[in-house]
């Protein structure tokens, strides 16, 4: 069975441009016709209005074609990016419809299955270059953990008993007083022996009026991971 997948973002209806549902169809039937399929044998799935940064299974009209689609059939989606966030995301998802024994067409690629011919051929490209991609961005993301770590900067979450100064690359941490205290009660509780286990602890500390950031009691395993954290001086 040929299933096809259209989609356009709310800016994609309001300028009525190429990556129109009705444009997305035609090519869709096109392609069912080289087949010998008529557009009645076609299943369309649609998602109107929907943003591409939104994953294929988010998506209404996307977790449906998920769901629907078996072994044998042929899912075709006139442009990669109508389906897909990034090729890397087409990349991941491919693997999905190859274990479900499912062919996939992306007509702005190839007019046949990117499982074989000039779409296996770019897809390997579009895997090299994603994974590339990985890898810069990770090494980006490091590079700026050690950058923020030495001029003092926040770095990911910032740790209990400290807050966030400033914004952007100006922002610092320091110590956040009520926070250190409730950390420096931990230690007291644990290194005076009178609560032996960590769900004691929590036990205290809620009787004493001290919880999480979230107003909730601490869980036995973030007390755990408290005390192994640099007290706040």
């Amino acid at each position: 069975m040929i299933l096809g997948y259209i989609r356009v973002s709310s800016a994609d209806q309001a300028n009525a441009d190429r990556s129109s549902l009705q444009v997305q169809t035609d090519v869709i039937e096109g392609f069912a016709r080289t087949r010998g399929v008529d557009k009645w044998g076609v299943q369309i799935f649609t998602d109107a209005g929907v943003s591409g940064a939104t994953k294929l299974a988010k998506r209404e009209g996307g977790e449906d074609l998920l769901k629907t689609m078996q072994h044998g059939d042929t899912v075709i989606a006139s442009k990669l990016d109508r389906m897909f966030r990034s090729a890397s995301d087409a990349i991941d998802m491919f693997e999905v419809f190859k274990a479900k024994g499912v062919e996939l067409v992306l007509f702005d690629i190839s007019n046949e299955p990117i499982s074989t011919g000039v779409g296996k051929l770019i897809m390997t490209i579009l895997a090299a270059v994603a994974d590339m991609e990985r890898i810069r961005i990770k090494e980006r993301t490091a590079d700026g953990r050690r950058a923020n770590k030495k001029a003092g900067r926040p770095v990911g979450n910032v740790p209990f008993g400290y807050r966030k100064v400033g914004q952007g690359r100006a922002s610092t941490i320091e110590i956040n007083q009520d926070e250190a205290e409730i950390v420096n009660r931990m230690h007291d509780l644990y290194h005076s022996r009178k609560h032996p286990s960590y769900d004691s602890m929590v036990k205290q500390l809620a009787k004493e009026g001290m919880l999480s950031r979230a107003g909730k009691p601490f869980t036995s395993m973030a007390v755990r991971r408290l005390l192994i954290q640099e007290i706040p001086a």
